[in-house]
């Protein structure tokens, strides 16, 4: 069990942070940015069944990871649960993949911020922005979880609100009670549509449909924060999901009736461009004044959220693998209130790192790190299935009653083993256009691929070291808490 001093990490989250948590990680530039390009890519029809196909995976992977959580709410979660699942090499390799994914999506998110900070203060130096917008959120993970979990709960809530009013307000509009008369089928059988490009298309956009909602699994990082787990883990991973799911399919739906796939906007997918955001496009339509600068500032508060959420899950992963031995043993080091200060000031050095590495050139990087945070995201998710399998496999194995478990995840097996499918599929043919083009696309093959080989080699980098063998199934640590060297620390 976790010893007194790091009990200070625990039961300081409410319910509500929680779910928010979870819900401000998800909803960010994916769904106010990315969606334009995805109906563009694929139409109506196709961005609906990309987004419901990877919501239905996440789902299995939340279900899977509650069931998990809620037997053994440690920090650290999946990173630990593979140490003690399958092998310390893998859960050191998951725990610093996982690492990555978190803080380069700071790096990214940040860079987003000053893109769009550029609506208002065109001729400002991005640099600016990007230092401003990373003090603020070192400040809030500084003080203590409580500050954290209250910040993102008022980040989440703001996008939340937004989300409901655009819901409504295009609602009205397709029926023709704002806006002018109802505007019934016309978008979904313009053209191609509604599914533009046939499977190939849905295909493609796998990517920004997971990336979209990459966040949620942070209910398991927050798992050995949260009051009471046994209850309000498994209630989170229900309210979560269905909220995220309406919030993304009822956006497609609406949008969907309104824009049609061909309008020139969605196809300019500059990231700069607030235009390219099909909630302005919606808003311009029905001629509400100063529509860009509130969804420009909506944005900027869903980047910041994301942010947030990341930087406090990429801190707490760090301390935890430095509890396990897995990371120097100064990134355990925690502040009175509970906060594991030397490994914030490490993360935070890593983003100021990656957001500086992009000179002036800030679209370029911000493209770099979206994918590579969207390739360590599918990594993590993957493994987190099979981590549940071996969880389960185990527990039969060593005769343990399965009415033990407080929070059981629905449609085992089947579940987890078709998120380690979907994960595989789209890890694999994120980027497969770049070998069968007539010219080998080298470059974006590195660019798309480079997390597998890091991945693989941490994990042999580690097990050669260590000398770690993977655990047989009566080796396996059902225990509740962190591993005993954790301890000691």
């Amino acid at each position: 069990m976790l010893t007194d001093k790091n009990e200070n990490l625990k039961r300081a989250l409410k319910p509500r942070h929680m779910s928010m948590i979870a819900i401000g990680g998800a909803i960010g530039t994916g769904l106010f940015l990315a969606m334009g390009d995805s109906l563009s890519s694929a139409g109506p029809g196709g961005a609906l069944a990309a987004y419901g196909l990877i919501g239905v995976m996440v789902y299995f992977v939340m279900t899977s990871l509650g069931e998990m959580a809620t037997y053994m709410p440690v920090p650290g979660a999946f990173e630990t649960y593979a140490t003690k699942f399958f092998d310390p090499a893998l859960g050191f390799a998951l725990g610093w993949n996982y690492w990555y994914y978190c803080a380069t999506t700071v790096a990214a998110e940040m860079v987003a911020s000053a893109i769009i900070m550029k609506f208002w203060f065109p001729h400002s130096n991005p640099l600016i922005w990007c230092s401003a917008f990373i003090v603020l959120l070192f400040l809030l993970n500084m003080f203590s979880v409580k500050a954290y979990g209250e910040s993102e709960f008022w980040f989440a809530s703001i996008k939340v609100v937004a989300i409901i009013v655009f819901l409504i307000v295009g609602v009205l509009m397709i029926i023709g009670i704002l806006g002018g008369k109802a505007v019934g089928f016309e978008n979904w059988v313009k053209g191609d549509a509604p599914f533009v490009g046939g499977v190939s298309s849905i295909v493609a956009i796998f990517m920004i449909a997971g990336f979209s909602f990459q966040g949620t699994e942070l209910i398991g990082v927050t798992a050995g924060e949260s009051e009471d787990p046994e209850k309000n883990i498994p209630r989170a991973v229900k309210t979560v999901f269905w909220r995220i799911m309406l919030f993304y399919i009822g956006t497609i739906i609406v949008i969907g009736f309104l824009i049609p796939y061909t309008d020139p906007n969605l196809l300019k997918t500059g990231v700069g461009d607030i235009a390219v955001s099909p909630f302005t496009l919606v808003f311009k339509r029905l001629g509400l004044a100063f529509t860009a600068s509130i969804m420009n500032a909506v944005i900027l508060s869903s980047v910041l959220s994301c942010g947030n959420s990341s930087l406090y899950a990429s801190s707490r992963l760090l301390y935890a693998m430095s509890v396990e031995g897995k990371a120097p043993k100064i990134f355990a080091k925690i502040t009175k209130s509970g906060v594991p200060i030397t490994a914030l000031c490490a993360t935070t050095l890593f983003v100021i790192i990656c957001f500086l590495s992009g000179g002036s050139s800030e679209g370029s990087v911000y493209v770099w790190l979206l994918s590579a945070a969207g390739l360590a995201g599918f990594i993590s998710w993957m493994w987190i299935s099979c981590c549940h399998l071996r969880f389960r496999k185990a527990m039969r194995y060593q005769g343990k009653n399965l009415n033990e478990l407080k929070y059981k995840a629905k449609m085992f097996p089947a579940g987890p083993i078709f998120a380690v499918a979907v994960c595989i599929i789209v890890i694999v043919g994120q980027n497969i256009g770049a070998f069968t083009a007539d010219v080998i696309d080298w470059r974006g093959i590195i660019l798309s691929y480079i997390g597998v080989p890091l991945f693989i080699a941490l994990y042999f980098i580690y097990k050669f070291v260590k000398k770690t063998k993977i655990k047989t199934l009566n080796e396996v640590d059902l225990s509740i808490g962190l591993a005993k060297n954790g301890d000691k620390n």
